[in-house]
């Protein structure tokens, strides 16, 4: 499984351009040939591309200088010099470019396939044969190469996701994904099973109105995230994009915590790393309902009532009420029929691959 890398720090430069040549034809039976000098050729950029196909930042990791080729200089008969080539480099949607001595964003890539050049290549120096005119018909003189460009970047990736599963570590998030998407998450009785995001599509509605839904499985947070404490910030920044979140609550007598203390400590988090996160759309969930601890269960339904939020208790192990959690996912995403159908949940949901 490869490494999850969420930042980078990288040097970048493009290739100069070439210089032009100082030429003079000169054959035989050819009296004044004059000049031939050629020009050269431009430098390669530095391009970043966002691209589906790729999930980290690991290619940058060991590969902090980032140089493209120079371009060659002319040659005499007019011949004009190779260009140098660009780098292109691919990075996930959602990277984030800044430039590390000021920290200001330079680009964000959200968009596949957009092209993003961050280090322009050199232009090419004129030859001689540009410089000749009625009066200086033997110009020795030509233009050099315009240097390269170079900057310290830091690269950063938040996840695109609309939809991100929040809670303590164990709450159940990983399993929930695993069920309703085909991504396979780490799942075991221990915390931070999950140490980065992962993702998978969920397919709700029948074609032709089917709609795909991205759904960040986050690693759980614990209190103190805010300042660094367990995953912290690096889990954090990663719910920033999301649209929708999912509030998962563990009912087993198996949880640390009580239902009202493991959700206002969650929530405490968000508000202090970022208040504008505390302000998404939410849907509180009470997790593993076939092992849920009757108290804990009615606690629970106080504290969805408080919140003035529905009483809303699944299974992903069995499937209880799964349907009518995912059809509330839909309703909640502004782009998606107010009613979704309430089908069920087969062993093998119909949905693609994960991102």
């Amino acid at each position: 499984m490869p490494q999850f890398v969420d930042e980078a720090r990288v040097f970048v430069e493009s290739g100069k351009g070439g210089s032009g040549s100082v030429s003079f034809r000169r054959e035989k039976y050819v009296p004044r040939g004059g000049p031939d000098g050629g020009d050269g050729g431009d430098g390669g950029s530095i391009v970043f591309v966002g691209t589906p196909r790729k999930s980290t930042l690991l290619d940058f990791k060991h590969r902090p200088k980032l140089k493209a080729q120079p371009g060659e200089a002319g040659r005499g008969k007019k011949q004009h010099g190779a260009n140098g080539r660009s780098l292109l480099l691919e990075v996930p949607l959602g990277t984030q470019i800044f430039d590390e001595e000021t920290g200001a964003l330079l680009f964000d890539l959200i968009h596949p396939g957009k092209k993003i050049v961050v280090a322009q290549g050199g232009r090419g120096g004129r030859g001689n044969v540009h410089f000749a005119t009625a009066t200086r018909q033997a110009p020795d003189m030509a233009e050099p190469g315009r240097p390269s460009q170079s900057f310290h970047l830091r690269l950063e990736l938040k996840v695109m996701a609309r939809v991100g599963l929040l809670g303590f570590p164990n709450a159940g998030k990983s399993t929930f994904l695993s069920r309703v998407t085909r991504a396979h998450p780490r799942i075991a009785a221990y915390p931070f099973t999950t140490l980065h995001p992962h993702l998978g599509v969920l397919i709700l509605g029948t074609p032709p109105d089917e709609k795909e839904i991205v759904i960040a499985d986050l690693p759980g947070l614990i209190e103190g995230a805010h300042e660094g404490k367990g995953l912290g910030i690096r889990f954090l920044k990663h719910v920033e994009r999301t649209e929708l979140l999912l509030h998962f609550v563990d009912l087993s007598a198996a949880s640390e915590y009580d239902p009202e203390t493991a959700y206002f400590i969650v929530r405490r988090e968000l508000m202090l790393f970022n208040p504008e996160l505390a302000e998404k759309p939410e849907i509180l969930v009470g997790t593993k309902k076939d092992a849920a601890d009757p108290e804990r269960l009615a606690r629970f339904g106080i504290l969805a009532r408080s919140q003035d939020r529905p009483e809303l208790a699944i299974s992903s192990h069995t499937g209880e009420c799964l349907p009518l959690l995912l059809a509330r996912i839909g309703s909640s995403l502004p782009d998606f029929p107010s009613e979704v159908e309430d089908g069920t949940i087969s062993e093998e949901p119909p949905v693609k691959e994960t991102v």
